[in-house]
């Protein structure tokens, strides 16, 4: 195999099918054959670059470089937003390399790979192996909306006796909650309308509460910690009364515009506001074997990758009209 299949964007803003060479498995990289990619709102940003798109692969390992140690073939693999780090600085020695100055990411000109593709080369350091119990469609999204929420829960410390809050029951927000739920803690569920209360008990919250059109929130109890998993901001001045003392804000997605924020609040209530991205390898591998001991599971609908299948998958996310996750499936 000289080449192979690989879905990019275009200055025309939508995916188009090409090809890609192989490259040679030098070090400890490994060939990946796909079988399955999650489509993040992420993807939406490249759609008018010259990049193979994709960023929640999962496959079967096809061959591995002279260097690799750990994977064999047959094994089943994911791999997310990371794809390299320089594994010397401070960030890589504390196991917190998604902050690696010399980071390899996603829409960089680092990362030549994607996982809309039929095949992909990922070093095997940044490869994590599917634990049984998760199907390919299951695992797909994890590797990115999954690493997200739960590198955010993890990282800083949540306590089980803590109240989550989860603003969005959306791609993120609804694997926030089964998380935030196996883990022991109360779960608050803020959202726009009483739409999507019925689905959002039924994923683990305890409580639900509608923002739209109300100058005053309640809950049962104060907000520890906050998870904002939509694109839009919303209505800060709301929030911040049902914030405990003490408690964090954690931006889950990308949004651009500045953060505005009701600075008193912050000072008197010692509120902190904490960018996150995505997880560190070990947190990722945490994740997957938590999300397959807790049998927690993305919420998908599956799209064949082809061009005709990628493209319709897009338009329906870029219209709102995709339930939760959509996943790609090797034809």
């Amino acid at each position: 195999m000289a080449s192979f299949t690989v879905y990019k964007g275009s200055k025309g803003g939508i995916a188009v099918k090409s090809t890609a060479p192989k490259p040679q498995l030098t070090g400890d990289k490994v060939l990946v054959r796909i079988t399955a990619s999650g489509l993040c709102g992420t993807d939406l940003h490249y759609l008018d670059q010259d990049i193979t798109l994709g960023h929640e692969g999962v496959g079967v390992v096809e061959e591995v470089g002279p260097d690799a140690k750990y994977l064999k073939k047959g094994g089943r693999v994911g791999f997310g937003y990371e794809h390299d780090s320089c594994g010397d600085c401070r960030e890589c020695l504390t196991g917190n390399e998604t902050y690696c100055v010399d980071r390899a990411i996603y829409g960089t000109e680092k990362v030549t790979q994607g996982s809309f593709a039929s095949y992909a080369v990922v070093r095997e350091s940044f490869l994590h192996e599917i634990p049984e119990g998760l199907s390919d469609i299951d695992a797909a999204p994890l590797q990115c909306a999954g690493a997200t929420v739960f590198a955010a829960l993890r990282a800083h410390d949540t306590q089980p006796t803590e109240t989550i809050g989860v603003i969005g029951l959306g791609g993120l927000g609804h694997l926030a909650i089964q998380f935030a739920n196996k883990m022991g803690n109360r779960v608050v569920v803020l959202s726009s309308s009483d739409r999507k209360r019925g689905e959002a008990m039924k994923l683990g919250a305890h409580e639900f509460v509608v923002t739209k059109g109300k100058d005053k929130l309640e809950v049962s109890s104060p907000v520890n910690r906050l998870l904002v998993t939509t694109s839009a901001q919303p209505n800060w001045e709301l929030l911040m009364p049902i914030m405990a003392p003490g408690s964090a804000v954690y931006l889950m997605s990308i949004a651009d515009g500045n953060l505005e924020v009701p600075y008193m609040n912050l000072v008197l209530q010692g509120i902190a506001v904490q960018g996150s991205l995505v997880a560190s390898r070990i947190l990722h591998r945490q994740m997957l074997a938590f999300a397959a001991l807790h049998n927690i599971k993305p919420i998908t609908e599956v799209f064949p990758m082809t061009e005709e299948g990628v493209r319709e998958a897009i338009g329906r996310l870029e219209r709102g009209d995709i339930h939760l996750r959509a996943v790609l499936t090797a034809a």
